[in-house]
């Protein structure tokens, strides 16, 4: 395995840890309809970007690549914005909200800089 694969597959079981992360705080949320609704959405946009990078992973070209990363990108700021909200919203006090939003950060500066790479290797 090359380098380039090797950090292909690290930030793959990044992204996986993340989405088990997500599934296990949504389970957390309250069964209200406040808490119901916002876990959906944050379930679906937070485990979309794992999917969505193993897509970016088989892209068929450069801007196939470009375009799915992007997804990425946007999958995770999705995320960030609910993960605040349940913050913000006292809607689950429990410190792995926190820590899924320094992750949730830490993975959109990482895409963001694969991304510039991406674009300035066109």
């Amino acid at each position: 395995m090359n380098g380039m694969e090797e950090e292909s597959n690290q930030l793959s079981q990044r992204l996986l840890s993340f989405a088990v992360d997500v599934v296990r705080l949504v389970s957390k949320l309250s069964k209200t309809y406040v808490g119901r609704e916002i876990g959906g959405q944050l379930l679906r946009s937070g485990t979309s970007a794992g999917a969505n990078y193993q897509e970016a992973c088989g892209a068929q070209s450069r801007a196939d690549f470009i375009h799915e990363l992007q997804i990425v990108f946007k999958e995770l700021r999705e995320t960030l914005s609910w993960l605040q909200l349940v913050q913000k919203a006292d809607i689950c006090i429990d410190d792995s909200t926190v820590l899924l939003i320094t992750e949730t950060q830490g993975l959109i500066n990482t895409i963001a800089r694969s991304l510039i790479i991406a674009k300035k290797n066109r």
